[in-house]
């Protein structure tokens, strides 16, 4: 009797326990959004609210032969719902103490609706424990990260094409989010092991464990930096204020490591040689940008597409963002980098007007003053928040 009376009251703490918990991440205000939406408190659009059980079970209690990916906010395993859809869901390893509830449950409501073909579709999240995790499509291929550094190389012939198309469908998802979702969305951590890739390479902007809803009030930007080290906005940095601005510097990372094949920081070798982003602009004051591409790439491009897209990668890592182009313009330039690539004149010195527009990238307004000065101590003691 009292091993049964010991079990009950045990049953009726976990049920207490996980009822907090639920509270306390904005469950019940997600609800509402949800019953407001169609009627239901446990679908909207395809989001559902699942238990610790249904992702314990869809895992095999977390088996550590289901992880697929680590980072900063957290661990990503591979998962098999009851109706056999295969998911990822990331169990996190912060817990964001100034967050109000309504504002995670705004947030994660929100990031319910976007429906974008390259963007990792979030299809629910658990509540009822400590650090809320998220349940999202699972995509097959990997990251660009390891797509870049991996063994396996690149197609002789179409990588740059390749590297070209990924690169337009991760600038389309970000100018989505900063200019068709309602409200705008910031990302907040850009980077290559943020962009997932499909059987078919098919780019997929992934992981919002850093990202924020625009706010109306510039008072309100203000946020602890989070982010990872060699794509963050030196500006965001400086002032602590996510803009849009910060996701287009991020970009510009991506796009110079998706060029070069270089990672986007080194620890090893002289300090001048650390940062892929001062490599880049002391190569362009010098005029020897050329020789930092990866060489594959830059046998596949002309010599006016590798221009172009120099000064459009410099453009994004302005130090003042303000100058930066908007994700929507990154997009419009890099599709007509495509369009100029596959024109048969490409390889021509004909002078046409789309040429001349395609090097026009207001060049007074590039900055190419780019010192040691800007690289920030990243190695010694500081106060941000890093994701690996």
């Amino acid at each position: 009797m009292c091993f049964w009376l010991y079990l009950g009251v045990q049953k009726r703490k976990l049920i207490r326990t996980k009822q907090k918990f639920f509270e306390l991440n904005g469950g019940v205000f997600l609800q509402q959004q949800m019953r407001s939406y169609n009627g239901t408190s446990t679908c909207a659009g395809g989001f559902n609210i699942f238990s610790k059980e249904d992702l314990e079970k869809a895992t095999n209690n977390f088996a550590p032969d289901r992880v697929v990916g680590r980072g900063g906010h957290g661990i990503v395993y591979k998962g098999v719902l009851e109706d056999k859809t295969v998911v990822a869901i990331k169990k996190s390893k912060m817990i964001e103490e100034e967050a109000p509830t309504k504002e995670f449950a705004m947030e994660m409501f929100i990031l319910s609706q976007i429906n974008h073909k390259n963007v990792v579709k979030l299809l629910g999240c658990c509540l009822e424990v400590e650090v809320p995790m998220l349940v999202y499509e699972f995509v097959s291929n990997g990251t660009l990260y390891h797509y870049i550094h991996g063994s396996k190389g690149l197609d002789s012939g179409t990588a740059f094409e390749t590297c070209l198309r990924i690169a337009v469908e991760s600038a389309e998802a970000l100018a989505y989010m900063h200019s068709s979702a309602s409200p705008p969305i910031l990302h907040g951590d850009v980077k290559t092991a943020n962009i997932l890739l499909d059987d078919k390479l098919t780019a997929k902007v992934s992981d919002f464990g850093a990202s924020k809803l625009a706010p109306t009030d510039l008072a309100k930007m203000a946020t602890l930096v989070q982010g990872t080290c060699g794509y963050l906005d030196p500006e965001y940095l400086m002032t602590c204020r996510l803009t849009d601005k910060s996701d287009v510097y991020s970009f510009g990372v991506v796009l110079l490591e998706l060029l070069t094949r270089k990672k986007a920081l080194y620890f090893d070798g002289p300090e001048e040689d650390r940062s892929l982003v001062l490599c880049f602009m002391m190569a362009v004051q010098v005029g020897q940008h050329q020789e930092l591409m990866d060489s594959q790439l830059r046998n596949e491009m002309s010599i006016e597409t590798l221009e172009g897209i120099t000064l459009l990668i410099m453009r994004c890592l302005n130090m003042s963002g303000q100058e930066r182009p908007t994700m929507k313009e990154v997009v419009e330039r890099l599709e007509m980098l495509r369009r100029y690539q596959h024109h048969p004149w490409a390889q021509a010195d004909a002078n046409t007007e789309e040429a001349q527009s395609l090097l026009d990238m207001e060049q007074q307004n590039v900055n190419y003053k780019f010192t040691q000065d800007y690289v920030l101590d990243f190695e010694g003691s500081s106060t941000y928040s890093f994701s690996s």
